[in-house]
């Protein structure tokens, strides 16, 4: 009998990880640190041009939901004492690069960057484009809110070649916003909206979220049809993830003003639909984007990739992370900087690596990680060739999946023929339990990770 509903929700919505790298940066240890990361970007330049990404942990104010490195800060001093010491970590990474390296992708993140002064926006982006070769730059994107944006930041941000602006959004209803310590009036977001572009700053994503407290479709469905009028060319679409445990400030959320997994999946469903009615294409778990937009392009051209950004259009296959608590990657390792922004500006002050700890990939991590990318981007994978691909042998590598992968089929949540793995319709809400089939650290780990709905 094919379950219903509500079986496949008490079924599949347990504690997933949303797979934005594998091995996950919860198999991230001391064992490889500071050492590994220099001899690893001593070869950096091999792999073609890099990603940057700079992590700015800094906000007006902490709202409640948020699942970032960030605090709230207002004294400008401490936000340009930062950018000191970020140009300072830029200039340990060059010079364990040995040449001037190319990037192709430039990503500000936080926190919010726009609590940068102008000046520090320019110094900073100026300063990295010293250090490293900015020529064949092709995207340069930061995550905004609208609350802190002005005119000048907007200004100083085209003048330095913004090309995509990420607006944080989440939900328009004032009893929601409330509830999460949000306030923002969707005028605000009018008025950032179209300052981006008339400064020439025309891809633009808002980032929303379902399952936050006092929230329902009614929310979710009256908010999309607001920034629906301001035909952003991308939109994303978050589960918020209930994690107290690993983020205090969630405990000032009443937890019982949170929604069930049958109402947020309602809520994920009708958002889904009313976008796709609206002209978006779906891309992957979580993300939608106008058809002419390169995100969708990508899509459905089969180039999609997920990183710590989500989904993305980024084959860059080195990534540098600047900043406390930001990560770097290339093809065989991770590591990840000290998160606590005291302990990192002692590293860099005293010419020290901020790196702390990280995991250096196995032929197997390495494909189980194409495997997870692939069903997380593509909503299928076929095994035999992405072995193939990488080289790895398959034999018995990923046995362990089998019973998993076989209850999902038979749910009618997968197609399962061969090494070919097919995620279907009824399935692509469960996405991230059909990657954690493939991941055999799920079940020692997921007290960690968010619900899958």
């Amino acid at each position: 009998m094919t379950p219903s509903e509500a079986q496949l929700i008490a079924r599949w919505d347990g504690h997933a990880p949303r797979y934005t790298s594998y091995p996950t940066a919860a198999a991230f240890g001391p064992a490889v640190g500071a050492a590994d990361w220099a001899e690893a970007l001593g070869g950096a330049a091999e792999h073609g041009p890099a990603s940057l990404y700079v992590h700015l942990p800094f906000c007006k104010r902490l709202c409640w939901y948020c699942g970032c490195n960030t605090r709230a800060v207002n004294r400008a001093e401490t936000i340009s004492s930062y950018v000191d010491l970020l140009l300072r970590e830029a200039d340990l990474v060059a010079e364990n690069v040995g040449t001037r390296l190319r990037i192709d992708r430039l990503h500000l993140g936080g926190g919010t960057p726009n609590m940068l002064a102008p000046d520090d926006l320019r110094r900073l982006v100026e300063g990295l484009a010293d250090r490293f070769d900015f020529g064949t730059l092709t995207e340069f994107a930061a995550e905004l809110d609208p609350e802190t944006l002005t005119p000048a930041w907007v200004a100083a941000a085209g003048d330095l070649g913004l090309t995509r602006a990420s607006l944080g959004v989440q939900d328009l209803s004032p009893e929601v916003q409330a509830a999460v310590n949000r306030p923002e009036a969707f005028e605000t977001i009018i008025g950032a909206a179209q300052s981006l572009r008339r400064a020439g700053i025309f891809s633009l994503n808002l980032d929303l979220m379902y399952g936050l407290p006092r929230q329902g479709v009614v929310e979710v469905e009256a908010t999309l049809q607001q920034v629906l009028t301001l035909r952003p060319e991308r939109l994303a679409l978050f589960g918020y993830a209930h994690v107290p445990w690993m983020k205090p400030h969630q405990k000032l959320i009443d937890a019982a003003e949170l929604a069930g997994p049958a109402d947020r999946f309602a809520m994920s469903r009708a958002a889904h639909d009313l976008l796709v009615a609206a002209g978006y294409e779906a891309v992957g778990l979580d993300h939608f984007a106008l058809p002419h937009d390169d995100l969708a392009a990508a899509a459905r051209a089969g180039r999609l990739r997920r990183n710590f950004q989500g989904y993305v259009t980024d084959a860059c296959e080195v990534l540098i992370g600047l900043g406390a608590s930001s990560i770097s990657r290339t093809p065989d390792l991770y590591v990840q900087n000290v998160a606590v922004e005291r302990d990192w500006r002692a590293a860099v002050g005293a010419g020290l690596s901020p790196v702390v700890r990280g995991i250096r990939l196995s032929q197997r991590d390495r494909l189980i990680a194409a495997v997870i990318e692939r069903l997380m981007c593509d909503f299928r994978v076929d095994v035999d060739a992405v072995a193939a691909d990488l080289g790895v042998p398959l034999a018995g590598q990923l046995d362990f999946a089998a019973p998993t992968l076989a209850r999902l089929s038979a749910d009618g949540l997968v197609s399962h023929r061969g090494g070919l793995v097919e995620v279907t319709g009824r399935g692509r809400p469960f996405l991230r339990a059909v990657a954690a089939a493939f991941d055999p650290a799920v079940p020692s780990t997921t007290p960690r990770h968010a619900r899958v709905i």
